[in-house]
């Protein structure tokens, strides 16, 4: 089976090194490590699409399409003497055993979020120090950024001892939004500001009460609009007919949709 997937494995990077050669692809040719970026979100939403569709006949291929922005990224970094796949593949083992003293080494971890506390404090070790927040790219979804500062900085202590706790602090910052609103009448420049940093305020909460909770927050409010989507589509059709003329009636067609589904 090992030498299935090596042999396989070096095909594929004999074949993207043929599509960068001189006589292979004008597109392949023509991307760098920028042009990529775009492609990479692109793969991984996939993947994530195809496992929250249950999609199992698809998801090969859609981890294959990850897997080649991998290879491809390897082959435009060798190109330029930066590293090359066998690089990447060394890394990343190396990372893992060297993060999983438990398994590969001595000591006994029982738990996954004990094996979480460790993985994070090798990392940091592994950093030399600085901040248990560093590292955490600014480009992530706003959502799972908010859910990684959180879990950081849990860390070492600052957290909400429990989902109660995470709770409360959501009820805090609605009150605090509901109170932004009302000064917003005297002072609409200054208050919109402020209104924005207290629904923001609010979101960081949300997102830190779902990561207590053991849930995504990025997933969760992925679904919710799957949800707002697909029962939107099926009174859309009733509304222009004229079915539904006002709120009112509208809200009664939703509700009658949200009572045939199972989905809460």
């Amino acid at each position: 089976m090992s030498n299935r997937i090596g042999v396989a494995f070096e095909h594929l990077v004999d074949i993207m090194k043929t599509l960068r050669g001189p006589d292979g692809c004008p597109w392949d040719r023509q991307q760098d490590l920028y042009s990529l970026r775009r492609y990479i979100l692109e793969e991984a939403y996939e993947v994530v699409q195809a496992i929250d569709d249950d999609d199992l006949e698809a998801l090969p291929s859609e981890v294959g399409d990850l897997l080649l922005q991998v290879v491809f990224l390897s082959q435009l970094a060798d190109e330029g003497g930066q590293f090359n796949i066998t690089d990447v593949v060394e890394s990343i083992s190396d990372k893992l055993v060297r993060r999983h003293p438990h398994v590969f080494g001595e000591g006994q971890l029982d738990t996954a979020d004990e094996v979480l506390v460790r993985w994070e404090a090798i990392k940091r070790e592994e950093r030399g120090g600085g901040s248990v927040l560093d590292d955490i790219p600014e480009v992530f979804p706003a959502l799972v950024r908010a859910e990684k500062l959180g879990r950081r900085a849990s860390n070492v202590g600052f957290d909400w001892p429990n989902a109660a706790g995470a709770l409360e602090k959501v009820r805090e910052e609605i009150v605090e939004v509901e109170e932004a609103t009302v000064k917003a009448e005297g002072d609409a420049e200054r208050s919109s500001a402020e209104i924005e940093a207290e629904v923001g305020d609010l979101l960081f909460a949300i997102a830190n009460f779902a990561r207590h909770m053991g849930l995504s927050p990025e997933v969760a409010l992925r679904r919710a609009s799957e949800k707002f989507e697909r029962r939107f589509r099926a009174i859309e059709s009733r509304i222009e007919s004229g079915e539904a003329s006002n709120l009112e009636q509208m809200d009664e067609l939703w509700n009658e949709v949200k009572s045939l589904e199972k989905d809460p």
